[in-house]
């Protein structure tokens, strides 16, 4: 037996040397420090925390609208223009009667400054969706399975659950296969994260909240989250693992393949609007609930929910997951991967499921209004209030406040799009995986032509409404019914949240806290 058992050699313990064991050594060390504060003072810590976020936050928003109201009084803001001096903006600044001090908006005459400052905050903004989305999703996981999910890091709800693991990830040792493509191997979890990363550059938040508002957003947007399949692919490649090669292979056919009916889909809303610019779109639906393209028409109905579908399979969720499949390849593309690296790829799909919900946002529900956001006007002359009527037009910072938090706001961007991810996740964690073949049948023989069918059919749509007048008047009866069962959608989903809110103690059989559930 001796002569058959051969002991695996015993390697020398590995030190990290340069910028990665100099951040591990650095995680690790933060680690010990912040842990015992995060257990003793959990409930500060969150709070401050919350508090910093929204502060820093509501400062960004003012500089904005500083830096937009001053532009409305004509101060060289653009590239080309002169730079103006502290006096002339401490001038503008008294005028406009805005407590900023005239150095900080000097600075941000700078377009290298602007965009540094928002690509940070970009950054800044995936990092946290990210964190907060994996704590999110193992809780919903979680409450589906009659389980808690974390419960202890940082005591309410493990709600630093998320950073805590962030810290482990960036201390685990870097394995690299020793049979890998190391340049490739390197390379692969940066192009998967950046292209996400770097879609939120067209993705407005709101009116002005956005950072490159050009006139093909749309098609920009979609030609960088599709540089994400690259990224996937030479992970897999470059693994040397025939379970990596086989989920890159499925990401390769899926993506690309679902990218057809999702583009088609996306063509209704831009041809009822008539623009490619996202922040026209939205704009075109100003008006509260039944001015959103969702009720438009039949057709641009259905093409909502094909561009969901497709979106999916777009960000490899549930049923369509076949590239990491855990119970089948191991998790498939980033079997090899471990560490800060194997963090990027889940970065990267946390922030591609927002991206692909806010673009449904944009396009077919209201982007960043409320649905009651044409309410004001009416509720100002019903009853009188004149302050009310002019709200959206203030000069006064409060009062845009007040209608960014009520009535429109990158806060309703954010909570509906917040709302379609939670779609995902509930749809991941409830619908089995399909087969390669099911999934790829689906899109060639069900999603593709069902899209052309609903692309040809809105446009017969839109040419009837300008050419009959007879159609026009029945197009605007349609509009006001489907949104009618949008609203009874929302409610029935809200009541069967309501529902599963107050039974969440009443498990089924003996794992029941309060009482059992019938067939228990």
């Amino acid at each position: 037996m001796s002569d058959i058992f051969v002991p695996w050699r015993k390697r020398p313990p590995r030190h990290d040397a340069g910028p990665s064991g100099l951040v591990a050594r650095l995680a690790v060390g933060l680690y010990r420090i912040g842990s015992p504060i995060v257990r003793r003072f959990p409930g500060t810590l969150f709070i401050l925390a919350s508090t910093a976020a929204i502060l820093a936050t509501g400062a960004i928003g003012y500089g904005m609208y500083t830096i937009y109201r001053l532009s409305e009084m004509s101060l060289p803001m653009g590239p080309d223009a002169k730079p103006a001096t502290v006096v002339e903006i401490q001038e503008r600044l008294s005028q406009l009667g805005l407590p900023v001090p005239a150095t900080v908006v000097w600075c941000f005459q700078s377009s290298l400054v602007r965009d540094v400052v928002a690509l940070l905050g970009i950054i800044a903004f995936v990092s946290v969706l990210a964190m907060f989305a994996i704590w999110w999703e193992r809780k919903v996981s979680a409450h589906i399975q009659s389980r808690l999910g974390p419960m202890r890091v940082g005591g309410w709800h493990g709600w630093s659950q998320s950073l805590a693991d962030g810290l482990k990830l960036i201390g685990k040792e870097d394995l690299i296969p020793t049979e890998a493509d190391r340049p490739l191997y390197r390379l692969a979890p940066y192009l998967a994260f950046v292209p996400a990363l770097a879609a939120f550059i067209f993705l407005p938040f709101g009116a002005y909240w956005v950072m490159r508002d050009l006139d093909v957003a749309l098609i920009i947007l979609l030609a960088v989250l599709a540089i994400e399949v690259i990224g996937v692919l030479v992970g897999g490649w470059a693994s040397n693992n025939k379970w990596s090669v086989y989920g890159a292979l499925r990401e390769a056919c899926q993506v690309v393949s679902y990218e057809i009916p999702m583009g088609i889909s996306l063509l209704v809303p831009v041809m009822i609007a008539g623009s490619l610019r996202l922040s026209d779109i939205a704009g075109s639906q100003q008006g509260g609930w039944f001015h959103w393209l969702a009720w438009h028409s039949p057709w641009a109905f259905l093409a909502m929910f094909l561009y969901f579908i497709a979106s999916l399979a777009a960000c490899k969720r549930a049923p369509f997951d076949l590239p990491e499949a855990e119970s089948e390849l191991v998790a498939g593309f980033h079997t090899e991967y471990s560490g800060f690296r194997w963090s990027l790829f889940f970065f990267a799909e946390y922030a591609a499921m927002f991206l692909v919900s806010g673009l449904l946002v944009i396009l077919f529900l209201g982007g960043w209004d409320a649905p009651w956001a044409g309410l004001d006007d009416w509720l100002g002359r019903a009853l009188g209030w004149h302050w009310l009527i002019s709200l959206s037009q203030s000069q006064n910072p409060y009062d845009r406040l007040f209608h960014g938090v009520f009535f429109s706001g990158p806060l309703w961007f954010i909570g509906k799009a917040m709302v379609l991810v939670y779609v995902q996740l509930w749809l991941r964690w409830t619908l089995p995986r399909l087969r390669i073949d099911q999934v790829l049948y689906s899109c060639v023989q069900v999603m593709l032509p069902l899209t052309i069918v609903v692309l040809v059919a809105s446009a017969v749509w839109e040419m009837a409404v300008q050419e009959m007048p007879g159609f026009s008047v029945f197009a605007s009866l349609i509009s006001p019914v489907i949104a009618f069962i949008g609203i009874l959608g929302c409610g029935s989903a809200a009541a069967a949240i309501i529902t599963g809110t107050i039974g969440r103690r009443a498990l089924v059989g003996t794992m029941a806290v309060e009482r059992p559930l019938r067939g228990g």
